[in-house]
């Protein structure tokens, strides 16, 4: 089983981004401070649906352009690292379960 999980790119009243994980059908909060925090957090919260996660983003209102872009940069890093890991461990990244973007 599939689960959709929502990840909400926020600023704190100090003008530093942090995101909000959501996951409605267990109704569950996560809040990570940088993107290491993140992928821990998605990957626990993905551990329930097997791996088989999608991961719909947004951003509050009050969010920056150069926050956003922040956060992107720092997923798209991840992305390369999880694919280069799954090259040399030989996994398909179609087969692999885990997908942060669906």
């Amino acid at each position: 089983m599939s689960g959709i999980l929502e990840a909400k790119i926020m600023s704190n009243p100090m003008g530093r981004w942090y995101i909000e994980i959501s996951d409605e059908a267990e109704d569950v909060k996560e809040y990570c401070l940088d993107f290491s925090e993140f992928e821990k957090k998605i990957a626990m919260l993905g551990d329930k649906y097997g791996g088989d996660i999608q991961v719909a983003w947004s951003s509050d209102e009050n969010v920056t352009k150069e926050q956003i872009n922040e956060v992107r940069m720092s997923m798209l890093e991840y992305e390369a690292r999880i694919a280069e890991e799954d090259k040399l461990s030989g996994i398909n990244p179609q087969e692999s379960g885990f997908n942060p973007n669906g």
